[in-house]
């Protein structure tokens, strides 16, 4: 850790209120009339292939379908400022918006439910802060859908949701602004991890019991202003243990049963966000840029081998999310990142090579997937 890293955290806390740094557009939006829910299909030959990019537009109120080779060829209308997604193995799209959870059925590109959250969260606006669903994971058999609500000025809460009725069943207390949420591998916990709280919630799926961890490799000085806090989590196929990146230089290793941490170094000196990791323990982490340009590098990708060997990829610009192809061959990074600073496209990198790519994809595109 750099020595002069707390006096750069000070500082900023004075100019911040909450989250990664001053506030965002919190300006409210309408997106018109709800649409139906839709009751057509595509022919067999129109459907969406498979390895299209599926991308949540935060700065809109669409997904939008991807080519990975030619960019944008189809959008959604799921609500506003979508921020997580994840895919069924049915291929149904569960997608957080400010207000409802949208179902879209990836393959005819239709929009088929809307389910309204149980917790009050606040007018559905856009920008940085907005109040609504953030983090969203499914249980590995697919019955239920898990999301993170944020309360704006307040703890937020994961919301259950039977995915059969299309419904939510449960509210679990968790932290500050739930960015990301997780299941482990057999299912039985559920990990929601809380920005503005410094913590982990780990929630057991059958009694929905809560309990809190503290990720806080930095200390928690400076509170909300503070930049040093937990962002995505990934859970390590191999013991269950979560790994949560910090600033390209420590990886936090979470042991959720005994609530136990160790710090394992890591090299791109840059601010993290997004998390991804692959069967095999590859991590990937996104890196957002510097805090301290005086000090930091700047925006990158990490990939991070089971025995912590590192090869980090430049990038250009902030970037927010991560997906690995299927043949784990390419990585696929949002451009819309959290804060100001975004823009509407995704990097395409040659793990192998390391040639990198952009390519257009929606309006400030934050959770991503590859279909």
């Amino acid at each position: 850790m750099k020595a002069s890293r707390t006096v750069v955290i000070a500082l900023l806390g004075v100019a911040v209120l909450a989250g990664c740094g001053a506030g965002g557009d919190g300006a409210a939006s309408s997106e018109g009339p709800e649409p139906a829910a839709a009751t057509s299909t595509l022919p067999a030959e129109q459907r969406t292939p498979e390895g299209t990019l599926l991308v949540a537009d935060f700065g809109s109120d669409t997904v939008t379908f991807v080519d990975p080779e030619r960019g944008p060829i189809d959008s959604v209308k799921v609500g506003t400022a979508p921020y997580g997604l994840t895919v069924g193995d049915d291929g149904r799209a569960w997608v957080a918006t400010a207000d409802a959870v949208a179902v879209v059925d990836t393959s005819t590109r239709e929009r088929v439910d809307r389910i309204p959250y149980e917790t009050e969260s606040g007018p559905a606006t856009t920008g940085e802060y907005r109040g609504g669903g953030m983090g969203i994971a499914l249980s590995p058999d697919g019955e239920h859908a898990y999301v993170g609500v944020n309360v704006p000025d307040g703890k937020g809460t994961l919301e259950v949701i039977d995915t059969k009725k299309r419904e939510v069943t449960d509210t679990v207390p968790v932290g500050r602004r739930p960015f990301d949420v997780d299941v482990s591998k057999d299912g039985r916990e559920v990990y929601a991890t809380n920005h503005d709280s410094f913590d982990v919630t780990v929630v057991r799926a059958d009694s929905l019991k809560p309990r809190r961890i503290e990720v806080a490799p930095y200390g928690t000085e400076g509170g909300l202003g503070s930049w040093l806090k937990p962002h995505y989590a990934a859970v390590r196929p191999s013991d269950g243990k979560l790994l949560f990146p910090f600033e390209g230089e420590k990886l936090v290793v979470v042991d959720p049963r005994t609530g136990e941490s160790d710090i394992e170094p890591m090299t791109a000196n840059t601010h993290q966000h997004g998390a991804q990791i692959m069967e095999d323990g590859t991590l990937f982490a996104v890196g957002t840029g510097p805090i301290d340009p005086s000090e930091d590098k700047g925006p990158s990708l990490t990939m991070r081998t089971k025995d912590g060997e590192e090869k980090v990829f430049p990038l250009e610009g902030p970037h927010e999310d991560v997906a690995v192809s299927k043949d784990g061959g390419t990585a696929y990074v949002s451009g819309g990142f959290t804060r100001d600073g975004f823009w509407n496209g995704i990097t395409v990198i040659d793990l192998e090579s390391g040639d990198t790519r952009r390519l257009p994809a929606g309006e400030r595109p934050l959770g991503i997937a590859v279909l």
